[in-house]
């Protein structure tokens, strides 16, 4: 099936060459005034060594990218690592048909198993869209108490922007919001008719400006490792490794998992937070996100 004038791979390559400019692409400037930011489409067809016709229709979705347009492109766009993986998941799904309803979300009992091993270590268990299906006690000491945000709000990007607490509580905000984006928009790339997501999207949208902005970009984020930054209001200033293992059954379920090194102060603040905690008698909780 052919995609339609609003496909996403289209909007991606749009969004790209807007970003470009002929100078650090190694092309000389036009004489004529641009009436629009980035590369023209003729440019972005001479890099790429296609006609202007075929890299016009491709944009408008009138025709599929071949593997062979598809690597031409990686490299006159100077795509990264992320945005390559983005550009190959919508040329992938340009042609699939539409999915039929989804199931509702269940947390795996094998990650529910991990998630109940790790007693000391904060803990989330991430759905499609980046719900959060599941937590354990220290998660709800970093972050906020899971159980008391509502299920169709219990989203680790919608939290990021709508939840001051949350937003707070990152140092590098910006940093980790902007990555989240990018982590959802990949999502959206592998699985493009969700109706929920596109709820997520709209809702986000609406909401908040930089939002907005980071999601017209159109940058992927595959990453499944990375070091955040947090500002706790009862343990001060900790400095976590973040590490994501993806569930192997095509799910789509991770397990994020934040850790420290031993005898660093960040460990010992989570041991502070741990204990707090315990004292405090909260119960662990993993519950399902209902859909």
């Amino acid at each position: 099936m052919k995609q339609t004038p609003d496909s996403p791979l289209g909007a991606f390559l749009r969004a790209r060459r807007a970003q470009l400019t002929p100078q650090e692409c190694g092309l000389p400037e036009a004489d004529t005034p641009r009436r629009v930011a980035g590369l023209r489409r003729e440019e972005v067809a001479r890099l790429a060594a296609i006609s202007v016709d075929h890299y016009t229709r491709l944009e408008q979705g009138r025709v599929l990218a071949s593997a062979s347009v598809l690597v031409t492109l990686v490299r006159a766009l100077r795509l990264d690592d992320d945005q390559k993986t983005y550009l190959y998941e919508l040329a992938a799904r340009s042609g699939a048909r539409p999915r039929r309803r989804r199931s509702a979300q269940q947390v795996r009992p094998a990650m529910r198993r991990l998630l109940g091993r790790l007693t000391d270590t904060p803990a989330l268990v991430l759905g499609r869209r980046l719900d959060i299906l599941a937590w354990n006690q220290a998660a709800t000491a970093l972050y906020t108490d899971f159980a008391a945000v509502p299920a169709d709000r219990r989203n680790y990007v919608y939290l990021l922007f709508t939840d001051p607490a949350v937003r707070e509580l990152h140092a590098a905000w910006e940093h980790d919001a902007r990555d989240a984006v990018a982590a959802l928009r990949t999502a959206a790339a592998a699985d493009p008719d969700d109706p929920e997501l596109a709820r997520l999207v709209g809702t986000l949208t609406i909401r908040d400006p930089d939002f907005r902005t980071w999601w017209a970009e159109h940058r992927g984020n595959g990453a499944g490792y990375g070091t955040k930054h947090y500002r706790h209001p009862l343990v001060g200033d900790l400095t976590l490794d973040c590490d994501t293992w993806t569930s192997p059954d095509g799910s789509g379920q991770r397990l994020m998992v934040l850790t420290a090194e031993a005898g660093t102060p960040s460990h010992d603040a989570l041991r502070i937070l741990d204990s707090w905690t315990a004292r405090e008698h909260l119960t662990p909780r993993t519950e399902d996100l209902p859909r």
